[in-house]
């Protein structure tokens, strides 16, 4: 069993709020930077800092917290690769606005955990790029934002049309789709998916 993990929530009081102070002159220059490459890398790194201590406050409160006061959008898991050393914040839904900032957990798909398939997206040039290092049997930890924890151990991978991955959230079992674009090198979107299948594994209470 994986012994259930309570985050910790990042910083003090003073290193939240230099933290947010960063964040808002991040958002302020937004315009300016977009002009350039690196803005959406700096935009998603910051981002996972903020989602980072909103999803740590969330497991501690047991109530949804938003990451900056205008999101219309909060975390409710986090998504680990120990094998590679990645993890990020997952946020409800896959709007838009949800995707800019981090992997979105599609809202007609059951949590992780739970039977059926629960799906994740995110882009492939910023919080999904490490799906392409991905191989069979690696495990994905996925902590929800009640704490509790699940393993599951990948299956398979597989490339897709969006529509027609047959991915079935109400399959029997309890199942995980990490979902982002492909190619991978690609410099315009199209309708391919690159899809990282797995089963459950293990689970832990909080």
């Amino acid at each position: 069993m994986i012994a259930a993990t309570r985050v910790q929530t990042i910083g003090s009081a003073p290193a939240r709020s230099l933290l947010t102070f960063a964040a808002s002159i991040l958002i302020a220059t937004g315009l300016f930077l977009a002009a350039q490459g690196g803005w959406i890398y700096a935009k998603a790194a910051l981002a996972q800092l903020l989602l980072e201590r909103a999803f740590a406050e969330s497991v501690t409160s047991g109530a949804p917290v938003k990451p900056w006061s205008w999101a219309d959008t909060w975390p409710v898991a986090r998504i680990e690769v120990p094998r590679l050393g990645v993890a990020a914040i997952a946020l409800k839904g896959a709007s838009g606005q949800a995707l800019a900032f981090g992997p979105g957990h599609l809202d007609n798909t059951p949590q992780a955990g739970e039977e059926g398939t629960a799906v994740y997206a995110a882009h492939r040039d910023t919080h999904f790029t490490f799906l392409k290092d991905v191989k069979e049997n690696d495990r994905i930890r996925i902590t929800r934002s009640d704490g509790r924890v699940f393993a599951f151990r990948v299956t398979h991978m597989a490339v897709a049309r969006w529509d027609e991955a047959e991915i079935d959230p109400n399959a029997e079992g309890v199942h995980l789709v990490l979902a982002t674009c492909f190619p991978f090198d690609a410099v315009t979107s199209g309708p391919l998916r690159y899809l990282v299948y797995g089963d459950l594994e293990e689970t832990a209470t909080k």
